[in-house]
């Protein structure tokens, strides 16, 4: 799958944004995503094998729980693709960033 087709869906996205924060037991992300999106355990548990199997998340045993945690490689892929349009804005937030500083320093200097 493309790495855009697994990041469209807003489940998976939601459980991405959790584990940004650090790896997560499963029964922890089930809690959150099961009250946020009223899915099942299961269908929660489908969300996490196929951010696992397209290499978004990984998995460890820890006793009897599955810890959960983002995967960054896979993120690469969508930096470079979203690389490709960044040239195009950033001169722009460049130019913003300027006359930002640009008018609070005429403030400044009419005070």
């Amino acid at each position: 799958m493309h790495a855009f087709d697994i990041l469209g869906d807003p489940v998976r996205r939601r459980i991405l944004e959790l584990l940004a924060d650090g790896q997560m037991a499963s029964g922890e992300i089930v809690e959150v995503i099961a009250a946020e999106f009223a899915i099942s355990q299961p269908a929660v548990s489908q969300h996490l094998r196929i951010l696992r199997d397209n290499g978004f998340a990984t998995a460890k045993a820890d006793g009897r729980r599955r810890l959960y945690a983002v995967a960054p490689h896979r993120f690469d892929e969508i930096d470079a693709w979203v690389q490709r349009f960044r040239r195009t804005w950033e001169p722009r937030f460049e130019a913003l960033a300027t006359e930002i500083a640009r008018g609070k320093k005429e403030r400044r200097e009419q005070d």
